[in-house]
């Protein structure tokens, strides 16, 4: 059992996998989870397969594939949710992505809009308003923000 990169608490398997697998995020947040989880993973995929279709026009899998290369994904967190329930057909998720590239830890902050697509039901992922920002370097002996229960010092924070 691996635990979900996501951060949700529980095993790959039993959240975000099944997503990736194809099955239909059932919220907006567990679809926002599954794209961080995407990320994290390498998945262009399941990026582009959630992603609004008037959007997919402009997704460059090649130069997505490019940065998720050069990229550690270190940890999510939910700040805010609004609507994206069972029964809403939009919904709203802020969240801050940390994340480290090119030696430097940094943090993404977005509210994301999400809505079912018409066509199929399917919660779809179809814009953010995000502020990219150097995230405050945790001190060496605060748990690492990847969530691995170390100190960052003896994770992420290693040279």
């Amino acid at each position: 059992m691996t635990a979900c990169p996501c951060q949700s608490g529980l095993d790959f398997e039993r959240c975000c996998g099944p997503i990736l697998a194809g099955a239909p995020a059932p919220t907006a947040l567990a679809l926002m989870r599954s794209r961080y989880t995407a990320y994290a993973r390498g998945d262009v995929a399941h990026l582009e397969r959630t992603l609004a279709p008037e959007h997919r026009a402009g997704f460059d899998a090649a130069d997505v594939s490019a940065g998720m290369r050069e990229t550690q994904w270190l940890g999510l967190e939910i700040l805010d949710t609004k609507d994206g329930g069972t029964d809403n057909s939009t919904g709203i998720v802020e969240f801050v992505a940390r994340f480290k590239i090119q030696g430097q830890i940094r943090a993404l902050h977005e509210r994301s809009r999400f809505r079912r697509d018409e066509a199929n039901g399917r919660w779809v992922y179809v814009d953010g308003e995000t502020d990219l920002r150097p995230a405050k370097k945790p001190g060496r002996n605060n748990p690492c923000p990847c969530g691995s229960g170390r100190k960052f010092k003896q994770c992420c924070g290693r040279a």
